[in-house]
């Protein structure tokens, strides 16, 4: 995977009111999902040890919380049983590298929402968020609309009018990345992050494919992903004007 590229600001915070708290001692890790998930309009908070996190969730109150099950000083499932213990209802999202059957059904059993293994795609993590942040505001809006283009977040469908288009699993991140940032310029490199699973090798040349065959796909649709020349792509917003020459 490329090296984390700065983020510039985002155009606007659809999620502004939301608070998530990741606790994880992967430093490259936890940098990560934090830079990506402020740049998608979240307020952010990171601690690297169970003892820190469950401080943390007494003293502050969050909306979501990105729990990993190594950690040190108190392990993730002893933060989650505690969490639960004072009653909370706090949406709780675990990440570990072990993935076992048994470890999921304890974890769950436990109180936990979701369940990621590592490594895992940067683009599913953040629908993921977006699922539980939406429960946690008890809203269901799980459909982003762009001209004649429809994408279904829960489902991770898209249609043109009523019917299905048919897109490969890249495309179907790749449309995702776009539509969550519609009007704000998305680099080549940044992409590769979001698409990625950590440790997994994409190159900007296979980028390039990716989207040639999306915007073809897209046609029908009237949405158009534009290249900003030397910077990267960029989702054409529903106004009628160019985002860019």
């Amino acid at each position: 995977m490329s090296e984390w590229l700065p983020l510039p600001e985002p155009a606007y915070s659809p999620h502004e009111l939301m608070r998530i708290l990741i606790a994880e001692d992967d430093s490259i890790l936890a940098d990560g999902l934090s830079r990506s998930l402020r740049y998608e309009g979240y307020a952010v908070d990171v601690v690297n040890d169970g003892s820190s996190a469950d401080s943390a969730l007494q003293l502050q109150s969050f909306d979501l919380l990105i729990l990993d099950l190594d950690l040190p000083a108190l392990n993730g499932l002893s933060v989650l049983r505690m969490l639960r213990q004072r009653q909370s209802s706090l949406p709780v999202l675990i990440l570990t590298a072990a993935d076992t059957i048994e470890q999921r059904v304890r974890g769950l059993d436990l109180g936990a929402d979701d369940y990621m293994a590592k490594p895992f795609a940067l683009s599913e993590l953040e629908a993921r968020v977006r699922a539980l942040t939406r429960r946690s505001a008890g809203t269901g809006l799980a459909l982003l609309r762009h001209k004649r283009l429809t994408f279904d977040l829960n489902g991770r469908t898209a249609r043109i009018d009523d019917q299905p288009l048919e897109l490969s699993a890249r495309e179907t991140s790749l449309l995702e990345i776009f539509l969550s940032r519609c009007g704000r310029m998305i680099s080549k490199n940044q992409l590769v992050d979001l698409l990625c699973e950590w440790g997994e090798e994409v190159t900007t040349n296979a980028i390039e494919v990716y989207i040639y065959r999306l915007r073809k796909k897209l046609e029908p649709s009237g949405a158009r992903i534009v290249t900003i020349r030397g910077l990267g792509y960029c989702l054409e917003p529903d106004t009628g004007e160019p985002a860019a020459a």
